[in-house]
């Protein structure tokens, strides 16, 4: 991928669709449209160079208002380079094209200067393939449009490419991004009728990741506020990050600031319209919304008809409707800050004065209306934040709170505020907003308990940041500090320590959870804890420690889910606590959790689907939860949904600095990948992964990426590297690097062993797992043991451990594990000639792989399926003329060798998008490997012969 594409944020569509233009052959055209500032210079830039790179002549031009009723001076300045090659012109042609520039005094003939550039340009494409672009195409003479669309439409043969940029329709009349004039005519269609490409707004992860690389000192709170108002628009982005104030917070209200060129520039445009226009605009600047409740549109024809007529003829707003919005985000700030700080006041009442039918609305007006502590307004913005917490807008319920505790009177309950805001941001992933909002707990507070909460919820989402063991000591702390003052808060420290126990593996984790276990009352959380930090030294069946679970989950919802209790009910099972913690999603997610650490996949698994989906409708999802949600689906044979959670994980902004969230994601993306016979890309996501994070820190990480290069390795048949990885997934002791996730490798761990000639020391690791499994093991891991130890048996003692291995129905639930152990038996038995008995394991495996799309294995058994005398279905041999041009293309280079970059380089795309394509193509053509697409061609052209 190339500088210029890293440097363009969140356009990966318009780039690909740009990298085509530009490898196209014949005549192709192209017109990117959308509002000013929205990048498409940036894309146009990014064209040209990608066009002079690959050997083509460039020309450009730009629509200049200046020259807009100037005929032809647009043609002028894109063919002036050219024009010395006019000379070679039929007569006429090149006499009608000078005339067109006033050179002769031949008066101009529309119909001949089209033909004359139109040969102009084939002849200039005779030597090199060239490409026209156009800026700001809204300005171009309607001349020179004319010709230039004429000769657009009848290059097709030649290798001409056309690209421009024009504003969006209702753009065109609008001011522009500077001070006046901004009388500019409305242009009802495009001058050049060419196919169009709208460019919308950045997303939010893209327009985050701009400000953080453009602007680096915005963080938290205040930078999202800066998201809020440039509504994915990069020059306001930008605009605005730059003269924010340090002092900035999420919690203010009003647009934010521009630079003293666009505000002065404004303002004396504004200066120019009637008092009751400026004060219809400035109501408008102050509502902060596109469709104004009925409450604001009533105020607006106060300004009289004369007013509203020059608010509308100003080109400052558009209107349709109840629509209303300024054509500009930058318009709407430069309006607001115009004012002085009085009128925006008396405004923000105003609108509070006419929104008493909307509260939430109504308290935001009255916050910005206020300057000084005011009980009542702080009341109605903790009101504000408990309504959008209900509907799941975390951000929006963290920004209220934290500015009713500026407003509230005592310091300690502003602060009490401030702590529950913290609470609320962490959902939002955003971690500098979370520790700007715990400093401000610390500057208004020395309560340890409130203090200890915003530091626990820093701590819980710095937990994603792979700093585990600094965090793991400040929860330690709080839980060692508060046991005795403060269980409840000690309790919820301890939960998020176990937490970084799982990630890090770190034994000495374990014995400090040990020694604070005894110092807090018992109850749902200690025992939780105890669960994930240590699931194989527990009692065999945690249910009856978990019953105080059922407790909380009737309790009501307003009521924390760690309270502990004194009277307990009759045992109860795992799946009887998670039925009583429907409707309560961190509770059922929390033991949902507790389900899948012990083995319990397929209920953890109908948990989470539950509380996913009630997360969901409600806000994001807790990004400490994504991952083992992913390893869940992942296990459970889910691998389309395990890809969706790892990919909403791994587009976490680099900003936010949640690396061991982003690399787990990557990890178990990899092993999904790899499974599916995809080991590039395995290899790629599981190297990125192991990048991201110190193994010694995220063990866990470290671990899923090294179990899925064992896979990728075994998908193509190096099991000496197959080995190598999966040795490093144990220590050099042979224990487990990780205490949770190591043990799933053993059957990979021995059958890589037992063909690359380490089988000794494959045997002493797997009997050492088995002791240490041998009194709290789960059914599955016992299961995969003997497995492991069947891989590893001399051949007359292999079946006893195989049919261990298969003894237990349960274990359908783990689907590809399962259809591995059958596979691996069936192949045992074919080679002591007992077909008989091996065929159906190998049909109903094959079956699961074919379910799956796991094409390593589903070749794999074909063979022994064809080798056992049973038919399968062949490849399609007319797969590959199903492909698209564009893919076919990409097999015919991959076949011949060429790597995924260098693909791209020839045929202008990302070598992630050229990964895709054959990730795509492989099951349509029935391959797992790039060796075995030689074969599928010449069959193809056999077919076609």
């Amino acid at each position: 991928m190339s500088a210029e594409h890293d440097a363009i944020i969140g356009r990966d569509a318009e780039i690909e669709r740009l990298a085509a233009l530009v490898g196209a052959d014949g005549g192709r055209a192209l017109l990117l449209s959308g509002p000013a500032g929205i990048g498409k210079s940036t894309l146009l830039e990014y064209a040209a160079r990608r066009a002079e790179d690959a050997g083509r002549r460039v020309l450009r031009a730009g629509g200049r208002e200046s020259e807009r009723d100037l005929a032809f001076a647009g043609l002028h300045q894109l063919l002036r380079p050219v024009l010395g090659e006019a000379a070679g012109l039929p007569d006429r042609q090149r006499r009608a094209l000078l005339g067109a520039f006033g050179f002769v005094a031949d008066s101009p003939d529309p119909l001949l200067t089209g033909v004359a550039v139109l040969t102009l340009l084939s002849q200039v494409a005779e030597r090199a393939p060239l490409m026209i672009v156009l800026d700001d195409v809204q300005w171009i003479d309607s001349a020179s449009a004319d010709v230039l669309a004429f000769a657009a439409r009848r290059l097709d043969d030649d290798p001409v490419v056309f690209l421009g940029a024009v504003r969006d329709h209702e753009e065109q009349g609008s001011p522009p991004l500077g001070p006046p004039p901004l009388d500019l005519p409305v242009l009802s269609v495009p001058p050049l009728d060419l196919p169009v490409l709208g460019v919308p707004p950045l997303d939010r992860a893209a327009a985050r990741r701009l400000v953080g690389l453009r602007v680096p000192g915005l963080t938290g709170g205040a930078r999202e506020r800066v998201l809020d108002q440039a509504a994915g628009n990069p020059l306001a982005l930008l605009e605005l990050a730059g003269h924010a104030s340090p002092t900035l917070t999420a919690d203010g209200h009003g647009p934010l600031p521009v630079g003293e060129r666009l505000a002065a520039g404004y303002a004396a445009r504004l200066a120019e319209l009637p008092e009751p226009a400026r004060d219809a605009l400035l109501l408008l600047a102050a509502a902060d919304v596109e469709d104004p409740p009925e409450a604001v549109l009533r105020l607006l024809p106060d300004a009289g008809e004369k007013a509203w007529i020059a608010v509308e003829e100003s080109g400052l707003i558009r209107r349709a409707g109840r629509h209303i919005r300024f054509r500009h985000p930058l318009i709407r700030s430069a309006i607001y800050h115009a004012a002085p700080f009085d009128a925006r006041t008396r405004a923000h009442r105003t609108l509070a004065d006419a929104l008493h039918d909307e509260p939430d609305r109504r308290a935001w007006h009255l916050a910005a209306a206020t300057v000084r502590p005011d009980a009542e307004v702080s009341a109605a913005l903790e009101r504000t934040a408990g309504r959008a917490r209900g509907r799941g807008g975390y951000a929006a319920a963290a920004k209220a709170l934290a500015r009713a505790a500026e407003l509230r009177p005592g310091r300690e309950e502003g602060a009490r505020l401030l702590a529950d805001a913290a609470g609320l941001a962490m959902f939002t992933g955003d971690l500098p907003w979370v520790v700007e909002l715990a400093d401000r707990v610390r500057a208004r507070t020395e309560d340890p308990a409130v203090r200890a909460v915003a530091a626990l919820h820093v701590a819980r989402l710095s937990a994603l940041t792979g700093q585990h063991t600094a965090v793991f000591a400040g929860l330690a702390a709080i839980a060692g500090d508060l046991a005795a003052t403060h269980p409840a808060i000690a309790l919820d420290a301890l939960a998020a320590a176990a937490v970084l126990r799982f990630y890090s593996s770190e034994e000495s984790q374990r014995r400090e959870i040990d020694r604070l276990l005894p110092l807090l009352p018992a109850g749902p959380v200690r025992e939780w804890a105890r669960i994930v930090s240590d699931p194989f030294g527990s009692e065999a069946n945690p249910a009856p420690r978990l019953q105080d679970l059922i407790t909380a989950a009737r309790e009501p919802a307003s009521q924390p889910p760690n309270v502990t209790t004194t009277a307990r009910e009759p045992a109860l099972q795992l799946p009887d606590l998670i039925a009583a913690a429907r409707g309560r999603p961190e509770l059922s997610a929390a033991l949902a959790v507790a389900a899948w650490v012990l083995d319990e996949t397929p209920l953890a698994v109908r948990t989470f689907d539950e509380a996913v989906q009630s997360w969901r409708t409600r806000g994001p999802l807790p990004d400490g939860l994504g991952g083992v949600v992913a390893l869940a689906y992942f296990e459970y044979g889910r691998w389309d949904r395990a890809r969706a959670v790892s990919a909403e994980l791994a587009a976490l902004p680099a900003a936010t600095g949640l690396d061991h969230a982003v690399a787990c994601a990557h990890a178990v993306e990899a092993m999904v990948a790899a499974a599916q016979g995809d080991a590039a890309g395995a290899r790629a996501l599981a190297d990125e992964a192991l990048r991201l994070v110190d193994p010694l820190e995220s063990r866990s990480v470290a671990v899923y990426a090294r179990r899925a290069l064992t896979a990728a390795a075994v998908a193509e048949g190096d099991h000496e590297a197959a080995y190598g990885h999966a040795r490093a997934i144990f220590g050099p002791d042979g224990d487990p690097v990780h205490y949770h996730a190591s043990y799933p490798a053993l059957p990979e761990l021995a059958e890589s062993a037992a063909r690359s000639g380490h089988r000794a020391e494959a045997i002493e690791i797997v009997e050492r797992s088995a002791r240490a499994l041998a009194g709290g093991g789960s059914p599955r891991l016992r299961a995969l043991i003997h497995r492991a130890r069947a891989l590893l048996a001399e051949p007359e003692h292999a079946e006893p451990c195989f049919l261990a291995a298969l003894e237990d129905p349960a274990l359908e639930s783990w689907p590809f594990e399962r259809a591995q152990a059958r596979l691996e038996y069936a192949q045992w038995l074919r080679r002591r000639r007992r077909i008989a008995e091996a065929r159906p394991f190998l049909t109903t495996a094959y079956d699961t792989f074919r379910r799956l799309d796991a094409r390593p294995w589903t070749e794999r058994a074909q063979a022994e399926l064809r080798a056992a005398g049973l038919d399968v279905e062949p490849a399609d041999p007319g797969a590959f003329a199903g492909l698209s041009p564009q893919q076919q293309q990409i097999v015919r280079l991959a076949a011949r060798g060429l790597t995924n970059r260098e693909i791209g380089e020839r045929l202008f795309l990302s070598p992630r998008t050229v990964g895709s394509h054959l990730y795509r193509t492989f099951p349509k053509l029935g391959v797992t490997a790039r060796s075995q697409l030689r074969d599928v061609l010449e069959t193809a052209a056999g077919r076609h012969g």
